[in-house]
């Protein structure tokens, strides 16, 4: 009886550690990126969300068996796409979402059309980071709001630890100039990053000088005698699997363009556009990436 009754209690021990390290999920109201109020009163057990990076963050949680919807651009991981696609990001289709019975959606908010969902009584809630550290809290909410609150903080603090390696690895490092180009279709007039976008935040924390971080607007078209002006020292190319969007050899074509160091010395890398574009789980991927692209001489 003295050996059951130790067992017992060492069970017991262990069980309450093991529940206390997830914390129970609390029904109540959240507050959404919107400043919606919204009431979510149990665990979300059929999930839809058409926003790439959200996507992400849902599998990094653990939770793809709980999506049952995903929009053609959730491509990430393998397992996103074998979910029934709602059709575009920028324009979900409404009667698919609700032939899926989800208990809960999330979007971004960009899409005009999801407001239709209030009025079909369908929960959802808007999920549209502005920096790093409002991923952070995202990933907090949607682990609360679903039941994985810890999970979500385990998530989060390897971020952090990533961000903060990489930090410290440039830090002392002398800042190199640097151009991401979106959209170079027009190699006269090209499209990059301005000082609100995640891009310019990622290319600053890995010890670069974003060339257009004084721009007005987020996104912003500048001239190819700016860019003579700015004179890069590193041109980088968003691509998917190697291959950039604009490629590196009509840049090194391009009598204006052979004029900025980076073309002179051959310093046009392609980055996965992915890593640094979508707001979810892999952005810190994304730095560490960008932090071997400006200071190659470190990571090698």
């Amino acid at each position: 009886m003295k050996r059951f009754g130790i067992i017992f209690v060492l069970s017991s021990l262990l069980t309450s550690l093991v529940v206390g390290c997830q914390p129970p999920f609390q029904p109540g109201t959240y507050t959404d990126d919107l400043n919606r109020s919204v009431s979510i009163n149990k665990i979300p057990e059929r999930i839809v969300s058409h926003v790439p990076s959200i996507t992400e963050t849902l599998f990094a949680l653990g939770l793809g068996e709980r999506v049952v919807g995903r929009s053609d651009f959730d491509d990430y991981p393998e397992e996103a796409k074998l979910k029934p696609s709602i059709g575009n990001y920028f324009n979900p289709s409404i009667e698919k979402i609700v032939a899926l019975d989800p208990d809960l959606v999330l979007t971004d908010g960009h899409s005009k059309n999801i407001k239709q969902l209030d009025s079909l009584n369908i929960t959802y809630l808007v999920i549209d980071p502005k920096d790093i550290d409002d991923i952070y809290k995202n990933i907090e909410l949607v682990g609360k709001v679903t039941g994985v609150e810890r999970k979500a903080g385990k998530l989060i603090d390897d971020m952090k630890n990533t961000v903060s390696r990489v930090q410290s690895q440039v830090n002392d490092a002398p800042k190199a100039r640097v151009i991401y180009l979106i959209d170079a279709t027009d190699l006269n007039n090209p499209w990059t990053v301005g000082p609100d976008s995640l891009v310019n935040a990622l290319i600053t924390m890995a010890g670069g000088e974003n060339i257009a971080a004084k721009v007005p607007n987020t996104y912003a078209q500048l001239s190819i005698e700016q860019i003579i002006d700015f004179n890069p020292e590193i041109i980088i190319l968003p691509g998917k699997h190697g291959t950039a969007f604009t490629a590196p050899q009509a840049l090194k074509e391009h009598p204006a363009w052979q004029k900025t160091s980076a073309v002179k010395h051959d310093s046009i890398p392609i980055i996965n556009a992915d890593l640094v574009d979508r707001s979810g789980p892999r952005l810190v991927q994304g730095l560490e990436e960008l932090a071997k692209i400006i200071h190659t001489e470190l990571y090698q």
